[in-house]
């Protein structure tokens, strides 16, 4: 399994990705920053759901149940 990126490189890329200039793909920013494509575009649903935007469980709620139910 490949080395997962640092989170700080994540955020670049996404915030890059979402403030792209009108005719920029998510393809090409994916290209200029050596990811995949498809990994473009989950960091940018997870970020959506991080933020609110989407629907689902962020992060910190996922960090938390698993803190409630490890037992102690």
């Amino acid at each position: 399994m490949p080395k997962p990126y640092p989170r700080e490189f994540r955020e670049d890329v996404v915030s890059v990705a979402r403030g792209r200039e009108p005719g920029v793909t998510i393809e090409r920013i994916a290209k200029d920053f050596g990811v995949h494509t498809m990994t473009l575009q989950k960091w940018l649903q997870r970020a959506a759901v991080d933020d609110g935007m989407r629907p689902g469980q962020s992060r910190t709620e996922g960090v938390e149940l698993r803190e409630a139910r490890s037992p102690t």
